[in-house]
């Protein structure tokens, strides 16, 4: 079976700690997010996701917002 890489792509990423500094990240002020009392909506083209304090969301090359699990995170994303 034919392999692939994946290619090098710099993204923007704020770790969800149950509330937003939407002065560092204008970003976050978005239709597509909802701020509960313990977590976080994302609406995305897969349907709504939950963002878990702890988590990352990460803004993606065409803007798109989704969330990412830490552990997943630190194996996929180094910083620049």
């Amino acid at each position: 079976m034919p392999k692939f890489r994946k290619k090098p792509v710099e993204i923007e990423a704020v770790l969800y700690c149950g509330q937003f500094n939407t002065e560092i990240r204008p970003w976050l002020i978005s239709a597509n997010v909802q701020c509960k009392s313990d977590h976080a909506i994302i609406r995305t083209l897969e349907g709504d996701m939950r963002c878990e304090v702890g988590d990352w969301i990460i803004r993606g090359v065409k803007g798109e917002l989704y969330p990412c699990k830490p552990d997943i995170f630190a194996a996929t994303y180094d910083p620049v």
